[in-house]
């Protein structure tokens, strides 16, 4: 017997004709996560089989993978015949301890003579037979053994672990991400990752007013993407002197607005350039007075960019679930404000109105937006830092 990793795809079996391409992005995802380690990939319709001297180690770099439905420890019998199986299926449960047991069989060669009940029933009088003080319970068993019969060879596996779902990061296309230090946008792009996209970051930071140690923290919050499957890079935009023009010459209660506005200007402009499909934020309806649907219109009046918010419908407690358990939550606390926190207007507007938008931002030096594009700062995750490599 070989002990070997099989895995299955899921939501993958869905996408009809267009499964195979699927299942190659899978297999890149996959290939990245196994590298200095030795195996072989096989894959089918249906199924993919790891080959691989270490299977425990295999097992635990794949548990991040999206794309994936369930890993399961399985062993490669390539002895059809009934008695084999029997034997093989009393070896791989001798030196297991446990007190109940069932048998479930699946037959895809439906060609195999034997009924998949009787091949059950049989296997489990042999487990019975041979393995001393162990019952039968077909309704919660400690051990589910499955008995996979395939054209090329048969299976046997009890050891399941649950994997990632969703879709292989990739397949969906590109999304630029507004990434903040905060809890919401990297639990917006975690679950945007999930399904498919690939994201690379812009953070605005407002140097003096935020720090060093504040841009330090989104970079630590993208790395913690990579586990994922994220490679990207994030732009760093110098927004001080758009924000310190809107604090000084335009209406006060409006000042999150016209920040927001400014920052999908930028936006736009990055994902253009990098050929991005989307922007996607932590955006959250109503969680504050910029986040409300009538703030919301406001902001999105500058773009017909598609603007993507996985959170839109999260209350709090539930991004805070998914940021502790994705790795994030912890980074995300760090005491270092980012340029949303630090001009914050005491009785920001929650209702903005458009045409005050637009009579106010008539006093607005557009000239400086031209500027940005000269000092993004281009970091790649997870590796080096580069200036002025924006295109």
């Amino acid at each position: 017997m070989e002990k070997l990793l099989l895995i299955k795809y899921g939501e993958l079996t869905t996408k009809g004709d267009n499964r195979n391409y699927f299942i190659c992005f899978l297999v890149k995802s996959i290939e990245n996560k196994l590298l200095g380690l030795n195996y072989k990939i096989e894959k089918d319709y249906y199924r993919m089989f790891i080959h691989t001297d270490d299977v425990y180690e295999a097992l635990n770099r794949l548990k991040n993978v999206f794309g994936i439905h369930e890993i399961v420890i399985a062993y490669k019998l390539n002895d059809s015949n009934i008695d084999s199986i029997c034997t093989s299926a009393v070896d791989v449960l001798k030196n297991v301890s446990f007190n109940t047991f069932k048998v479930e069989t699946n037959r895809s060669d439906k060609s195999y003579k034997i009924k998949s009940n009787d091949v059950s029933r049989t296997v489990g009088a042999s487990i019975l037979k041979n393995i001393n003080n162990i019952t039968v319970d077909v309704h919660n068993p400690d051990i589910l053994l499955n008995v996979e019969i395939r054209k090329e060879a048969v299976y046997l596996y009890y050891e399941r672990y649950a994997g990632m779902n969703g879709y292989p990061v990739g397949t969906m296309g590109k999304a630029l991400l507004m990434l903040s230090g905060g809890i919401d946008s990297v639990v917006a792009g975690y679950l945007s990752i999930k399904r498919g996209v690939s994201l690379d970051f812009v953070y605005f930071e407002s140097i003096p007013h935020t720090s060093l140690e504040a841009r330090n923290k989104v970079i630590s919050l993208a790395n913690t993407l990579c586990n994922y499957g994220n490679i990207g890079h994030i732009y760093v935009v110098n927004f001080t002197k758009i924000q310190e023009y809107i604090y000084k010459n335009m209406k006060g209660e409006y000042l999150i607005t016209f920040m927001r506005r400014m920052m999908y200007r930028i936006a736009e402009k990055i994902a253009e350039k990098i050929g991005a499909n989307a922007i996607i934020n932590g955006e959250n309806i109503g969680q504050v007075a910029s986040q409300t649907l009538t703030s919301i219109k406001a902001v999105n009046d500058v773009t017909n960019y598609p603007i993507i918010r996985p959170l839109a419908t999260y209350d709090k407690l539930e991004i805070i679930d998914v940021a502790k358990k994705i790795g994030t939550y912890n980074i995300s606390i760090l005491p270092y404000e980012d340029c949303c926190t630090v001009f914050v207007p005491k009785h920001p507007v929650i209702n903005p109105k458009l045409d005050v938008i637009h009579s106010e931002e008539e006093k607005f030096d557009f000239a400086l937006l031209d500027q940005i594009f000269e000092d993004i700062i281009n970091i790649e995750v997870p590796t080096k830092e580069r200036h002025n490599e924006y295109l």
